[in-house]
């Protein structure tokens, strides 16, 4: 580095690094090992060259060039080893004995346990085994379908020594629209295949074999517990103390989210920065009192190392969780930089501290925490007005100067705040389309309260078991005052998602307005934010519609949309008694989207696997009506949407495309015989009620047919022929092969099939005497574990388009089509 590469140099250095990495992380496939070595080596050439040339226009351009290279290079040799532990296919389904330790804290459901778990060695068959180094188990009971008939032992505990038997796969989650990357995740955490405990002994071989932080954070946990009688209240304490995040209700994090301040119940990186600027603070107080520590570190030195630990230990003690990790390595950068002396400009730092983050855990730059954190940081130090030149104060009492101080530090927080939340909606509407009105004032009396007054208590309840009830109060009083907020009209604001170019414009403009600079620059500043703030949705044109068959697993919901109009049949699957697809899939699709509300929510039929996530979007947004086979008294039918039961014959067109419904029959609901060698009612059974809804334009036509048998296709068969043919055919049952019989088939004639089933489920969805069937005459097939969500249609052409396709990453899981459970 010669002494001409200073300043701006260095920020483009930091900058090429930053912009190598973001490049290997839109890797569709890894490339082999020497590549990335060769890449690594050419980087360093092009080092040594730039160093040979030592000034001009060829040194810049070798230096960033190299730089990138090399950022690229550590990056995807970084990501190699972790591939490489992903599960063998080969091992995917068999019963594996394993001995291990639990890695994690537990986290206990209303279905079961979570654990990550170390493995030390495997055997399958009496054959001893390789696995990936660290699994995600689940031992589950009750509604969950991987349930066993034993109970998870309640005796579970980090560090202790295990032997299960377990079922495993890859890691596997689905794929959607504005959907979390369930597979990204996994990935960081280095995990290389999730499963779960058999029906079969499971022994405890040693009651504490490691992981002793882990085992501090159980035990302060099994105290929260055990001192706080509110389980809602303590697993908010929990989460604060400790990082148990999964402690907190859902109805919590909702409340949390709309008011702005789920970013203070997880161990985040403000959590991490008060913690060690208190503890820089009271170091400090200690360093100037005790003889001759001030001879041999000064107290700068001694504050910052010092607070760097206690933040270290503390981000530990909460679990060691990713955003703490970033928070430590961005403190540790700025600490370095400090001590050494080097007087950098805050962006200089700042992105030598994203470079250091970049470095250790190079996949951050894909989480919305990173930008946040960084963004909240760098809008604060842009926006700091220069400092005024001190006027002369008049003596003050002791009193009025005590005051003084208090309102200035209000007036700062108020500041901060104010600049948080206005430079960060950008961010905030890039990353989740939604925006918490009230997150200003929430956030103002929240952040002192939280930082400052409960998470403080609910750590020193470790010392004196009753400040954590002090914290469950103070917490009652928080959530009491944010669910005033949550309920005024307006509390959160939705919008699509924007497109590229309106985001990057988005966030320029918004560090134009935070900026102290002239009232033209910001106002040039509110220009760019429109297109972000208010952009135009595309429109199905007349005539047309575009249809969406979700990933929700096992289950089923399609999104159907006209230009004016959108129907949503069936609303997948309920995962455990606190997740269903309709919170995890379907309202961050329909909030990314810009849909203000549902003009018809169909239900095929009551099966979980199609109403399981409806009682979500039902609570989230406006449904002006229902159709549905539901019964009276089923609690769907008691949320105040007008019902309609659905019944062949009913039909209706939006925007030009026609809606008809061919099943079932009315009579199907009476309890007499429907039809000759029909059932009685009495004993028909939920599927034989599925609503099916044939959908059709000029663009081509959809069946969709819920969970119908062969009685239902024949019916169907006999009553319209060949007015069933349908370009694409949502499979019934998902394969099973109680369904999609032969002369169906050849009645619909599609030319798609769409198979909305779950990864290896436990039904042997779709059957393989099926698939033959939809083979023999020549149907394509689109299965929703292999392509993730399916769009048709769209500009690439007839077949539509899976968003594992268009969306591939590395780390994204490549299934077989039809793999057998």
């Amino acid at each position: 580095m010669t002494p001409r590469l200073r300043g701006h140099g260095l920020v483009g250095l930091a900058l090429a690094w930053l912009g190598g990495v973001a490049l290997q992380l839109h890797e569709r496939e890894l490339m082999a090992g020497i590549a990335y070595a060769a890449l690594a080596a050419a980087g360093f050439g092009c080092l040594a060259g730039g160093w040979a040339c030592r000034r001009g226009a060829r040194l810049v351009v070798l230096s960033l060039l190299g730089v990138a290279l090399l950022g690229f290079a550590w990056t995807g040799a970084r990501a190699l080893p972790r591939v490489a532990q992903t599960l063998s296919a080969s091992l995917e389904g068999p019963d594996v004995v394993v001995d291990g330790v639990i890695a994690s804290l537990p986290q206990h459901g209303a279905t079961g346990t979570r654990f990550r778990f170390r493995v030390e060695s495997a055997v399958r068959g009496g054959q001893a085994v390789a696995l990936p180094e660290l699994l995600a188990l689940g031992w589950y009971r009750g509604a969950h379908e991987d349930a066993s008939s034993a109970q998870p032992r309640t005796e579970l505990r980090a560090g202790q020594r295990w032997r299960f038997t377990l079922r495993l796969r890859q890691p596997h989650g689905n794929v959607n629209p504005h959907g979390f990357d369930y597979e990204l995740y996994l990935f960081e955490l280095g995990v290389g295949a999730t499963g779960y405990v058999r029906d079969a002994p499971a022994t405890l071989l040693h009651g504490a074999a490691g992981y002793p932080v882990q085992r501090l954070r159980q035990a302060l946990r099994d105290a929260i517990d055990a001192s706080v009688a509110q389980r809602r209240i303590a697993g908010l304490l929990a989460a604060l103390a400790i990082g148990d995040q999964a402690a907190i209700d859902r109805e919590d994090w909702d409340l949390f989210r709309n008011t702005g301040v789920a970013h203070l119940m997880s161990i985040s990186g403000l959590h991490v920065t008060m913690f060690a600027w208190l503890a820089g603070v009271l170091l400090g107080a200690l360093w100037r009192r005790i003889p001759g520590a001030l001879l041999r570190v000064p107290v700068p030195h001694a504050v910052r190392w010092g607070g760097l630990v206690a933040a270290t230990g503390y981000a530990l003690l909460s679990g060691w969780g990713v955003p703490a990790q970033r928070t430590v390595w961005m403190l540790a950068a700025v600490t370095l930089l400090q001590s050494l002396g080097v007087a950098w400009p805050w962006p200089l730092v700042l992105l030598a501290a994203a470079a250091v983050v970049s470095l250790i855990d190079p996949w951050a730059l894909l989480q919305p925490g990173f930008w946040l954190s960084f963004g909240a940081v760098a809008l604060l130090m842009a926006s700091r007005p220069a400092p005024a030149r001190a006027a002369p104060q008049p003596q003050l009492s002791w009193l009025r100067a005590a005051l003084h101080r208090f309102g200035a530090v209000l007036r700062g927080g108020v500041r901060t705040q104010v600049i948080a939340t206005l430079g960060l909606t950008p961010l905030t509407l890039v990353f989740f389309q939604q925006v918490s009105l009230v997150g200003l004032v929430a956030n103002l009396f929240a952040i002192p309260l939280v930082t400052l007054l409960i998470t403080p208590l609910a750590l020193l309840g470790a010392l004196a078991a009753p400040l954590w009830s002090v914290a469950a109060a103070a917490s009652n009083a928080l959530i009491g005052a944010l669910a005033g907020l949550a309920a005024l009209p307006g509390a959160v604001w939705t919008l699509p998602a924007a497109p590229t170019w309106a985001q990057a414009a988005g966030l320029v403009g918004a560090g134009l307005l935070i900026m102290p600079l002239p009232w033209r620059a910001r106002l040039l500043g509110v220009t760019l934010t429109l297109p972000l703030l208010m952009p135009v949705p595309q429109r199905v044109e007349p005539g047309r519609f575009e249809l969406l068959a979700l990933d929700v697993g096992q289950g089923t919901a399609v999104l159907v949309r006209t230009r004016d109009h959108l129907l949503l049949y069936d609303a997948g699957p309920q995962y455990s008694r606190d997740s269903d697809a309709g919170q995890r899939v379907l309202l961050p699709l329909l909030r990314g989207r810009g849909e203000k509300h549902i003009d018809k929510l169909v239900l095929s039929h009551r099966d979980s696997d199609h109403v399981g996530g409806a009682r979500a979007v039902l609570a989230a947004m406006p449904v002006r009506e229902l159709l549905s086979s539901l019964e009276d008294a089923h609690p769907l039918r008691t949320t105040g949407q007008t019902h309609t039961r659905c019944a062949a014959g009913q039909s209706w067109q939006w925007d030009g495309v026609k809606f008809d419904v061919l099943g079932p029959p009315p009579a199907r609901y009476a309890n007499t015989p429907a039809a000759e060698g029909e059932r009685p009612a009495s004993r028909i059974k939920a599927n034989m009620l599925s609503c099916v809804l044939r959908i059709a334009s000029a663009q081509g036509s959809v069946l969709l047919t819920g969970d119908i048998e062969r009685d239902q296709e024949f019916a169907l068969v006999a009553q319209h022929g060949a007015a069933l043919g349908s370009n694409v055919l949502i499979v019934p049952h998902h394969g099973s092969k109680t369904s999609s019989s032969a002369a169906f088939l050849d009645a619909v004639r599609p030319s798609l099939a769409v198979i909305q089933a779950g990864y290896r489920n436990r039904f042997g969805h779709p059957a393989p005497d099926v698939l033959a069937r939809y083979t023999e005459r020549g149907i394509a097939m689109i299965e929703s574990p292999v392509c993730g969500a399916w769009a048709w249609p769209v500009d690439s052409g007839p077949a539509g388009e899976c968003l594992r396709d268009t969306t591939r990453r590395y780390w994204h899981h490549a299934p077989t089509r039809s793999a057998a459970p």
